[in-house]
């Protein structure tokens, strides 16, 4: 069978839903936002609560889904990651690129709580997501810390580029609503731009949570000048 029908055959389990409404904004890698929580709502056949007995004996769990939003991109063998600044082509198969031959994600996120919905059925509150609202989920493992953890693990090419996160200042009378504070500081902290864009007068938007977020950055200091309710 030839790999575009795979996805097809394999059988969505759930799909993630939560306040991250469009690509931008979203954490490059899972874990980064911890503060950000989603649920997990089981497709219709696999509502019963038996298909996840004894899940909650694990603290994190491991999420294979697909890049839903990156289906019709040009096939390409190297990419350029935004840790090298995307000017660097690496090898596909040596990064965590979207544009994939097959659109397949892998993430690790903390199980908070699993709680019980009399329509849906079994729900998982989980934290640390990197995927969009809606994202269909093909299967869901448990995290295994004494196969799965690596601390002598090398991390390649990012060891020699090491993440620094961003200050996160607002703008004069700008206040981020209370329920979603923690998220947006966490989020912009992580700075959301393509990593090749350094213009300190540009105005970048970020939409969460039914917000517009808008933001400017300069030496490493994120300024919030505008956030308003969506339309």
């Amino acid at each position: 069978m030839k790999n575009k029908y795979i996805l097809n055959v394999m059988k969505i389990v759930a799909r993630i839903h939560n306040s991250f409404e469009s690509k931008f904004g979203i954490p490059r890698q899972s874990s980064l936002a911890p503060a950000v929580k989603s649920r997990i709502v089981f497709e219709k056949e696999y509502r019963n609560p038996d298909a996840i007995r004894g899940i909650e004996g694990f603290s994190h769990l491991w999420l294979i889904w697909e890049f839903s939003e990156f289906k019709d991109h040009k096939q390409t063998l190297t990419v350029r990651p935004p840790r090298l600044g995307g000017n660097k082509r690496i090898g596909i198969f040596a990064t965590r690129s979207p544009l994939r031959p097959n659109p397949i994600g892998l993430s690790s996120v903390k199980l908070e709580e699993v709680i019980f919905d009399e329509k849906a059925g079994p729900i998982l509150i989980v934290s640390g997501a990197d995927l969009m609202d809606g994202t269909p989920i093909y299967d869901i493992k448990p995290y295994i810390a004494y196969t799965d953890s690596h601390p002598e693990a090398k991390g390649g090419f990012t060891d020699d580029h090491e993440f620094k996160s961003l200050e996160v200042t607002l703008g004069e009378g700008i206040s981020i609503p209370e329920e979603i504070e923690d998220d947006i500081l966490s989020l912009l902290s992580l700075d959301p731009r393509p990593q090749y864009h350094d213009d300190p007068d540009r105005i970048y938007g970020m939409s969460y949570a039914g917000y517009d977020v808008r933001f400017r950055v300069k030496e490493r200091v994120l300024t919030v000048v505008e956030i308003v309710r969506g339309c």
